[in-house]
C-alpha cells in the first residue's frame, strides 16, 4: 500500500455551527470549505494544519452514520483517514492481508477524493480511510 501521509481526521460533531469556531480559534486559521455529502448523509466543514487536515462532521440525518456514531459514543475522533497512490489496489491489498472491508470499491467522498473504509474490526478499533485525489 502506498500511503504518503495522513490526509485528514475525522472529528464527528453534534453542530458546525458551534465547532467551527473553536477550531479556527484553537488552530488560528479560518475554515476553508463546507460541504454537503449527501449519500453519506453529512456535513463537513475543513481546515489545513501543515500537510494533514481536520474534517469536522455534522450528521444531516440521525439515522446516518455520523447520527448513529454520535448517539453511541458522543462527539469525538471518528476516523483517520490516509492518502494513497492506487486505491484500488489499496483496497484490494488490503483484503488480501485479510483486513475486513467497508467498502469494496472505491467510492465519492468530500472534496472530490476516491475514498473506502476499513472496518474498525480489523484495524484496532479505527476506522480507517483510504483517500486518493484524482482531481489533481
Amino acid at each position: 500500500m502506498d500511503i504518503s501521509h495522513i490526509e485528514h481526521l475525522g472529528i464527528a460533531v453534534i453542530s458546525l455551527k458551534d465547532a467551527i469556531p473553536y477550531y479556527e480559534s484553537l488552530l488560528g486559521s479560518t475554515c476553508y470549505a463546507i460541504e454537503e455529502v449527501p449519500d453519506q448523509k453529512v456535513r463537513t466543514a475543513f481546515f489545513k494544519v501543515g500537510q494533514t487536515k481536520i474534517e469536522l462532521l455534522e450528521s444531516t440525518d440521525p439515522e446516518g452514520p455520523i447520527g448513529k456514531f454520535i448517539e453511541k459514543r458522543g462527539q469525538g475522533i471518528h476516523h483517520i483517514a490516509f492518502a494513497v497512490k492506487g486505491i484500488e489496489g489499496a483496497i484490494k491489498e488490503a483484503s488480501e492481508k485479510g483486513i475486513q472491508l467497508i467498502d469494496q470499491k472505491p467510492r465519492r467522498g468530500a472534496e472530490g477524493l476516491d475514498i473506502a473504509f476499513l472496518h474498525p474490526k480489523s484495524t484496532f478499533g479505527v476506522l480507517t480511510e483510504l483517500c486518493e485525489d484524482n482531481n489533481k
